[in-house]
């Protein structure tokens, strides 16, 4: 690259116990791109939704679009979700969760079965990635 411009920038988040104490940003900037960290329905150390896979799923999806929402993105510049399930029994709640956010958009998905999460009382994780053309020349000189 010819300029001077970082290509990436992360921006830690308040939401996530665990950014401080792992070493990880909740959203990274990488050029037009923007990459979510895993969101659960943990917030604050305190689980939302326990017991209810829809409702966990919607509160991980709305901290994940929160940190879009610091770029000015959107879930229409959603491009690829990853959803982590304990059980394939709720693949359906997070699936129904997953099209109300993401219907209009259809991103790239994968859902996948892992075998436990971090947290006990967590029963799914998502991630997201969006895209923007020009974010990168756009946050240019933003604190981020």
């Amino acid at each position: 690259m010819t300029d001077e411009t970082p290509t990436t920038a992360a921006r830690p988040s308040d939401r996530s116990p665990y950014e401080d104490q792992y070493g990880f940003s909740r959203a990274v900037v990488a050029g037009d791109f923007v990459l979510v960290s895993g969101c659960t329905a943990l917030d604050d150390s305190d689980a939302a939704a326990e017991g209810d896979p829809y409702e966990q799923a919607l509160a991980a999806f709305r901290t994940a679009l929160g940190a879009l929402d610091h770029y000015g993105l959107t879930a229409a510049d959603v491009v690829r979700t990853r959803m982590y399930l304990t059980h394939v029994r709720d693949r359906d709640e997070v699936g129904r969760a997953h099209k109300e956010l993401f219907d209009e958009v259809r991103p790239a998905t994968t859902m996948v079965v892992v075998q436990g999460l971090t947290d006990s009382r967590m029963m799914v994780e998502v991630e997201v990635e969006a895209h923007r053309p020009g974010l990168a020349r756009t946050l240019e000189g933003t604190p981020q």
